[in-house]
């Protein structure tokens, strides 16, 4: 487990690193022990301008995105996936346990390549307000949207958002080949310099012995990314000491269900997002020990324990109750109009049927996102924590922007596997995405512990951000993206 100071330096190197790549020459790219090479014709019966391995949300958005593109017609288009086509031929009547809170930023790319309308269409619930409080003391922060008929974020299920893409792919055969089915075992990357018989492009052999080549591979094969490691790629990463516990809720009666409610423990967040009037997905991280304990509980048990978890305040202290009531008075004579009222949860009542399961949780970044001929998106570059809501959201703006870089790199006419844009790439995500992570990790353990004197610390920004309006607006542009 990697300390604060630790992470922060892992950070800060990783983001001086990312900053500095724009100011290198070709000289740099060289440093990497990569050069760009001539096109030979001698495989163009098996080369592809890109081959996408990976066909979860991320990939297969990627595939669509790139598909949809004007400057990229006419380029030859894989994408590899090791799983079944995922059809879905009508919604299942049981909601999924594995969902995904999508942002705006995240809609406007899925509405961009065709999937969003029908994923309105099959099952996806908007939220309007988010309530975020801690279980060690009266202090909360609501995210909500000035203008309610705005959504601040929307519930998907991960296998819906799949199976529109692909429905989309269906429409793309023209531009975008798919093999499902197909295992890759081994990737062979071009030299650092020409050489005798040298293979210029990357390629791709698969378990049924296929061999394909592509002059640019986009990794896009989860957190234990196959294309990372072959490619070397350092990744700095560590395990949490925590599990999440996710289930699908029947709520105690029907509600308009609008809100997105998270408390922190101090085992860890449980947060209920809603699916619909009568059903919430649960996300409860807690330790490892808790979680098993918690599948273990029979179905009564486990909605007591939810139930508690979300309304009871044995974890209060007179001390902290006193200091953050004063500090809320002396808030409120400051900023009259400020702050927000603490609204409750629903109750639970039920869940559903096998729906009970945990994964493991952590951290990781890949300090390079690109090598020549390759770039990472998705969790094969990042991984984080569950608490806010952003993995998928990363994942997708990693999307939007290689997109436009590889658009543009067509468009001029330039190789689609040379550094020149895909440094720009790495440049842009990390910029992004490292502040985010490093907040998130940030999060995770200032609220991991009970000791009274970080309880009163955080409850005092808790109550000071509810309060500032502006910086509440900060922080939903910046997580909207």
């Amino acid at each position: 487990m990697h300390s604060l100071t630790k992470t922060a330096l892992s950070f800060n190197g990783i983001g001086r690193r990312c900053v500095a790549l724009n100011r290198f020459s070709e000289t740099r790219i060289i440093c990497r022990g990569l050069t760009c090479t001539a096109e030979h014709g001698e495989h163009e019966n098996e080369l592809y301008d890109v081959i996408i391995s990976g066909g979860g949300m991320v990939g297969t958005a990627m595939a669509c995105s790139l598909g949809l593109d004007p400057n990229l017609e006419g380029k030859k288009i894989l994408l590899l996936e090791a799983g079944n086509k995922k059809v879905m031929d009508k919604v299942p009547d049981a909601y999924s346990t594995r969902v995904s809170s999508i942002s705006p930023g995240s809609a406007t790319l899925l509405s961009g390549v065709g999937a969003w309308d029908h994923i309105m269409n099959m099952r996806c619930k908007p939220y309007q307000k988010m309530q975020v409080w801690d279980a060690c003391s009266d202090a909360l922060i609501t995210f909500d949207k000035e203008n309610l008929q705005d959504e601040m974020a929307y519930i998907v299920e991960n296998n819906i958002i799949v199976a529109a893409l692909t429905k989309q792919l269906e429409n793309l055969s023209d531009q975008v080949r798919v093999q499902y089915k197909s295992k890759v075992v081994k990737y062979t990357w071009p030299k650092s310099h020409q050489v005798a018989d040298a293979i210029p492009w990357v390629q791709v052999t698969l378990a049924n012995g296929q061999t394909l080549q592509t002059k640019l591979l986009i990794g896009a094969d989860g957190p234990n990314s196959m294309v990372r490691q072959e490619a070397g790629i350092p990744t700095v990463k560590w395990n949490y000491d925590q599990s999440a516990v996710v289930a699908v809720l029947h709520l105690s009666e029907p509600t308009e269900n609008n809100v997105a409610w998270q408390r922190f423990l101090p085992t860890g967040p449980i947060a209920m997002l809603p699916l619909s009037d009568t059903e919430s997905s649960l996300v409860w991280s807690t330790s490892h020990r808790h979680a098993e304990e918690l599948l273990q509980l029979d179905e009564e048990s486990f909605v007591d324990s939810i139930n508690t978890a979300f309304w009871s305040n044995e974890n209060h202290s007179e001390l902290v109750e006193t200091a953050g009531s004063l500090f809320r008075t002396a808030l409120s004579v400051l900023m009259p109009s400020a702050g927000s009222a603490r609204q409750l949860p629903p109750s639970v009542a039920g869940i559903g049927p096998k729906s009970r399961v945990m994964f493991p949780l952590g951290m990781g970044h890949a300090s390079e996102y690109i090598r020549h001929r390759v770039a990472l998106i998705g969790d094969a570059a990042h991984r984080v924590h569950p608490l806010a809501g952003q993995g998928a959201n990363l994942g997708f703006g990693d999307v939007a922007c290689l997109t436009q870089l590889l658009s543009q790199a067509a468009f001029n006419g330039k190789d689609l596997g040379a550094m020149q844009h895909l440094l720009e790439y790495e440049t842009e995500r990390q910029r992004h995405n490292l502040p985010m992570m490093a907040a998130i990790d940030l999060m995770k353990r200032l609220y991991s512990t009970n000791a009274v004197p970080m309880v009163v610390l955080r409850t005092f920004g808790l109550q000071a951000t509810n309060t500032l309006p502006a910086m509440k607006a900060q922080i939903m542009a910046f997580a909207s993206k």
